[in-house]
């Protein structure tokens, strides 16, 4: 068979068949009495041979190696080419999840797709101050992509940096809740603590019913989290875990004040003080801290169960509750 129809036939074209022949990989066997290649049916095979490795990555010289040499190991050499190509797909992933950032923020021009890609490019420095600065820095009335900044705070584990993303995605309006709210539901504890965090710095109603969502999270520190913001938000649900925290000693000062906020509804304050009086039998240490909470309670029913502190057993109790009980302003 002639090289055009070898040509027409393989779909490798005459040139790269004559390229193949300089470089030994496939000699047609035959000539012609014309002198024109002529190429049998092994020489055909051959040249699929050659394609096939082809496809897989392998260069032209690892291809006559592995052709010329019959007890070649593939194992060694396809490893590699896993390698290569799982790198360059993870090259691949990283520039079309910019290009789909960049695309997300919907820049008017030029100065826009450049704040973007500088934005990214800070966001993957190893510094946190580099990081930091690169959320914080003058955006010339560039909006900062709502998704770009969702997934960045839901992986930042630096507390300063995180703060700052926190900041830019309340800035960027409610486009990011969606976003958040996703990694609240996230399979991650670390991530569903973040995503709480960040929701708390978004208004709206639609934040303040992903925070009461996440009241029954069975991580205890995305549950605390979230009673904390949702409380701030007036939903009496956070109440029992708002009160566990207290007794456990878990950002109780924070969790008492919350409580006297939402104590000013008097049905959600009957809630609180009946919550509380519930861990009055509890150790010495608890006691004391439910002493400062009821400080932070109006009533008269407060006042009556600080009293009953106020007469303790413990000394150190009955010593902190009467404090506090004479430094409350009277009903």
């Amino acid at each position: 068979m002639l090289i055009g129809e070898v040509a027409r036939r393989s779909g490798v074209s005459s040139r790269m068949l004559r390229h193949y022949d300089s470089l030994g990989l496939v000699r047609p066997t035959g000539r012609t009495v014309g002198g024109y290649r002529e190429y049998s049916e092994a020489d055909i095979r051959r040249i699929f041979h050659v394609e096939g490795l082809r496809s897989l990555g392998l260069s032209l010289r690892q291809v006559g190696r592995a052709l010329a040499d019959p007890a070649f190991t593939p194992s060694t050499l396809v490893g590699d080419l896993v390698r290569r190509t799982e790198e360059r797909l993870k090259r691949d992933q990283e520039l079309l999840d910019r290009l789909r950032a960049i695309d997300a923020s919907a820049p008017f021009g030029w100065e826009g797709v450049l704040r973007v890609v500088e934005l990214l490019h800070g966001l993957d420095s190893p510094s946190p101050a580099s990081r930091q600065q690169a959320v914080l820095a003058p955006a010339d009335d560039v909006p900062l992509p709502a998704e770009l900044l969702v997934k960045a705070v839901l992986a930042e584990r630096d507390p300063n940096v995180a703060g700052a993303l926190r900041w830019a995605l309340a800035r960027a309006g409610g486009d990011g809740l969606a976003g958040v709210a996703a990694g609240a539901r996230s399979p991650d504890a670390d991530v569903r603590r973040r995503a709480v965090l960040a929701v708390a710095s978004l208004p709206g109603d639609e934040a303040t019913a992903v925070l009461t969502g996440a009241l029954d999270d069975p991580d205890p520190d995305v549950r605390r989290r979230a009673a904390l913001a949702a409380g701030r938000r007036g939903v009496t649900a956070a109440v029992p875990v708002l009160v566990g925290m207290v007794a456990e000693g878990t950002n109780d000062v924070e969790a008492s004040e919350v409580l006297g906020t939402l104590s000013l509804d008097p049905a959600c304050g009957e809630r609180i003080l009946a919550a509380l009086a519930v861990e009055l039998a509890a150790a010495p240490a608890v006691r004391i801290r439910l002493a400062q909470a009821l400080a932070e309670l109006p009533g008269a029913g407060a006042r009556d169960l600080l009293g009953r502190l106020a007469g303790d057993e413990d000394p150190t109790v009955a010593l902190v509750a009467s404090a506090l009980l004479d430094a409350r302003p009277a009903d």
